[in-house]
């Protein structure tokens, strides 16, 4: 169970620290399990320095605050699982947050994408600017590594994360893919939230080029419910297509969800192969 850490020690990377406010991203919640801090990082990670596969296409997935690699990395045997399109011809890359402060968390250093000011996270969240942009580039450098090395351009990479890493994957795949720049070929965003709203820009090849599908959950009380239909409506407005659903769970992930990310991912790699 995955279970909140207030005033109390928690080891992180093998160090600890005390944490002034609850750990609130620290397990890895893929199909309705919770996975605890503890043994996520104790689980061997996949990133795409780790295997070599020619694959035809890539997913590249983000883990949330706290959390790592291994987190998520089940993804790849589970989707093939449901879709055996996403197997052998997919290739999976599951790349590691850096090690920050986090302000809620009394600054204490953890795995994070970027800072975080507020809590829960509502649509009206202060945004860490330069910590998302740095967090985007990480992601922009790996896909840049698929295309360089396995030869898959970004138009066969669906990214995705869940929570922070969802955020990250909307801010990848919308706000920076200007003009010249050859958009992916979908983006998913697990219990995630639209960031740096007011600069949000998406050019008209990316609109008809990166579908989206956002899953959330109807009772979740860290990244508020309400940064779905928000962040839809907003995106939906600017004309990206968006598939949208939401579950009855918390800050977690359910069976339909990933049932609904592997439909959604097999459709969108599958258009141009």
């Amino acid at each position: 169970e995955d279970k909140a850490i207030n005033n109390k020690q928690a080891t992180l990377s093998g160090g600890s620290v005390m944490l002034v406010r609850p750990l609130l991203f620290s397990s890895a919640a893929i199909a309705g399990r919770s996975l605890p801090l503890t043994a996520a990082m104790s689980m061997s990670s996949t990133t795409s320095g780790d295997q070599q596969c020619g694959g035809k296409s890539a997913v590249v997935f983000l883990h949330g605050l706290g959390d790592s690699p291994a987190g998520w990395s089940s993804l790849e045997h589970q989707l093939p699982s449901l879709k055996p399109s996403l197997g052998e011809d997919v290739h999976y890359v599951f790349p590691p947050a850096p090690t920050i402060g986090i302000t809620i968390n009394g600054g204490y250093e953890m795995p994070g994408w970027f800072d975080l000011f507020d809590w829960p996270i509502g649509i009206s969240a202060k945004d860490d600017k330069t910590g998302k942009n740095k967090a985007a580039q990480q992601i922009e450098e790996a896909v840049e590594k698929l295309e360089k090395d396995m030869g898959i351009p970004p138009n066969r990479v669906v990214v995705g994360g869940f929570s922070q890493g969802g955020a990250v994957a909307l801010l990848t795949a919308y706000h920076r893919r200007k003009e010249g720049k050859v958009p992916f070929a979908g983006c998913v965003c697990l219990s995630g939230w639209l960031t740096m709203k007011d600069d949000l820009e998406i050019t008209d090849e990316v609109i008809k080029s990166t579908p989206l599908f956002w899953g959330h959950g109807q009772a979740d009380d860290k990244v508020l419910y309400e940064q779905q239909p928000h962040g839809v409506q907003i995106l939906r407005e600017l004309g990206v297509d968006v598939s949208d659903a939401a579950y009855p769970m918390g800050h977690s992930s359910h069976p339909k969800e990933i049932e609904a990310m592997a439909e959604f991912l097999e459709r969108v790699l599958k258009k141009d192969s």
